[in-house]
């Protein structure tokens, strides 16, 4: 069920608002309502992992750049 809600808003804020619900094509009460809901959703429940997983996490550094390290893989090989 839809209620009413009357809000004060900045001006340009509210027109702002207005733009990015056209380019995104969603009305302006859905946008409200979508971050609303955000914000009072509970967090989903965590998922089990299996011990594999479990022993898996972490192998791989997040420092890790396979982008850098390949481009210079490919210099070295062609240069």
């Amino acid at each position: 069920m839809n209620t009413k809600l009357t809000l004060n808003v900045d001006k340009g804020i509210v027109e702002e608002a207005k733009r990015y619900a056209r380019k995104h094509r969603v009305s302006l009460s859905n946008l409200i309502e979508n971050y609303l809901n955000s914000l009072v959703e509970k967090p989903k429940e965590k998922k089990e992992v299996s011990a594999l997983v479990e022993s898996l996490t972490g192998i791989i550094p997040d420092t890790k750049d396979e982008r850098n390290e390949y481009r210079d893989h490919l210099q070295q090989k062609y240069m």
